[in-house]
């Protein structure tokens, strides 16, 4: 999370290539997210509308699996940027929220389950309020909460596996649902972490004005 005011980050200097490279948004990294928020509202579509649970499933599975990529290409490229750094995380939360809406009108997963996690997410807004408030940014990605995503997007396809594929119901669930509760936990544990890094910064600004 950076210590430093929102807006009070010094201008880089024209001959400053490794800042003019953050603020890139045409890059590889950045067009890999791109591509991966397109896959939501088609998911939503073959998922809800067409009702093409396989198909479903495949868009989903490509979606979680590649959470990765996108990063390790930026990293490996030296294009990492501030927008790749707001769209990995944002795109990562799309697909765990809109998959949880269609889960929960489909009945894949009970709706209590959805209210968990999107409790996790009012609290985590408001934490962001809060910060936005003292004139902080975004709390950086923590190692917990990128292992509760990967576990949430991997649990998912398998629990649409579970509810699609009779046959393979029982083994599918409980690998799935092994998964997903893991992941819940995680998520809400980064919560909690990303909340005490909040409550941290604002005691110290008002401890030093």
């Amino acid at each position: 999370m950076s210590r430093r005011p929102a807006g009070a980050e010094p201008r880089p200097s024209s001959g400053d290539g490794r800042a003019g490279a953050r603020d890139r948004v045409l890059t590889l990294p950045n067009l890999i997210s791109f591509v991966r928020l397109l896959g939501v509202p088609l998911f939503l579509y073959l998922f809800l509308a067409l009702r093409a649970d396989v198909a479903a499933v495949v868009v989903l599975a490509i979606g979680g699996t590649t959470d990765w990529v996108d990063g390790w290409v930026a990293r490996r490229l030296g294009q990492v940027s501030r927008l790749g750094e707001l769209l990995d995380p944002f795109a990562d939360r799309l697909y765990i929220l809109a998959t949880l809406i269609a889960f929960t009108v489909r009945e894949v997963v009970p709706w209590q389950f959805t209210a968990a996690l999107f409790a996790r997410e009012v609290l985590l807004l408001g934490s962001l309020a809060v910060l936005r408030r003292y004139g902080y940014g975004p709390p950086a990605v923590h190692y917990v909460g990128k292992t509760a995503t990967f576990l949430l997007l991997a649990a998912f396809p398998i629990l649409l596996v579970a509810a699609a594929v009779p046959g393979a119901a029982t083994a599918a669930a409980a690998v799935g649902w092994g998964l997903a509760w893991w992941g819940l936990v995680l998520y809400w544990v980064a919560g909690g972490m990303y909340v005490v890094q909040a409550g941290r910064l604002v005691r110290g600004r008002g401890a030093s004005s």
